[in-house]
């Protein structure tokens, strides 16, 4: 399925909120793996969107990293630990940085478009690593973010913690469905195909591009802020490549038919490769690839053609 009806991905970002409020009746462990998936899957989100005009961002560690760096620098070195706070500045950051870097990336296609937002991904993950102030290679904690000035005490901490990741990703899902069933998200799909033809209809294909980018940059700019706020600890593998590319793996098989497939991927997988590692420590990636080989043969058209086959 090429298109999203808004009005069948308004009923998804609802089944989402229900799996979200699900989440509290889960063990804690599995709740804290569910809470990351949540934050992750939004990344994989803004990869996907980007798929839907051709383009694959094997960069997009950059701003999941940089999300996540901009909260933590915020709350630790300058006392801003509201989140009423610091979601805005992330997003306003990584939209303008996304804004910038996306003037020069709008203008490529195919391998160097993906090469090239993976080389600027490194640049820097390079500078993280040699930056003693933030820790280098090792990182920093984030302390506890406050809640409209609220600081919840620390046995109920996870729980706000939870509630607040959970609310930002279904908000966010929301209002991704609504940008894709508007003109400017249903060109995507045209500049994937052709184009001149876009050209002819008096749009610009190198704007709708810049767009989605921007849109894609701040997206995974609030994935890296949530994680930081969820595992209370950032490093600059957040912009390394196996990163970028794990979050392009989980959109592949989402597939690009819904909003929330992606993030939905990304907890199963992330359930597996836990459930791989306790049962088979030196042999994980084999059981992980085997699930992955299943998926893509079971479901070619990734994981959002059951939605699309339940509401045909």
């Amino acid at each position: 399925m090429n298109t999203l009806d808004f009005r069948r991905d308004g009923w998804l970002v609802l089944i989402l909120a229900a799996l979200a409020i699900a989440g509290f009746f889960l063990p804690n462990w599995v709740r804290y793996i569910l809470q990351t998936s949540l934050a992750g899957g939004l990344v994989a989100l803004a990869v996907m969107i980007q798929m839907r005009a051709g383009l694959v961002s094997f960069g997009q560690g950059l701003y999941y990293c940089a999300g996540a760096y901009i909260a933590g620098i915020a709350a630790s070195k300058w006392g801003i630990r509201d989140v009423t706070v610091l979601i805005p500045m992330t997003i306003i950051v990584t939209a303008l940085f996304g804004g910038v870097v996306g003037l020069l990336l709008s203008r490529y296609r195919e391998i160097f478009f993906a090469m090239l937002s993976m080389a600027l991904s490194m640049i820097l993950y390079g500078v993280l690593v040699k930056a003693a102030w933030l820790g280098s290679t090792d990182g920093f904690n984030v302390p506890a973010p406050t809640y409209f000035g609220f600081a919840p005490k620390a046995s109920m901490r996870a729980e706000y913690s939870y509630v607040f990741v959970a609310t930002i990703v279904v908000i966010t899902a929301f209002v991704v469905a609504r940008y894709l069933a508007i003109s400017a998200g249903a060109m995507l799909n045209t500049v994937a195909q052709n184009e001149v033809r876009l050209e002819y209809l008096g749009a610009s294909p190198r704007r709708v591009v810049h767009v989605v980018y921007v849109v894609a940059a701040a997206i995974s700019g609030i994935g890296g802020a949530l994680t930081a706020f969820t595992t209370r600890h950032i490093d600059p593998e957040l912009a390394n490549w196996t990163t970028s590319g794990s979050f392009v793996f989980v959109a592949l098989l989402a597939g690009r038919g819904s909003v929330i497939a992606p993030i939905i991927g990304y907890f199963v997988l992330e359930m597996v490769k836990t459930y791989a590692l306790g049962w088979a420590p030196n042999a994980w990636q084999l059981i992980l690839g085997a699930v992955m080989l299943f998926i893509i043969l079971v479901l070619p058209n990734g994981v959002s053609s059951l939605f699309s086959r339940r509401s045909k």
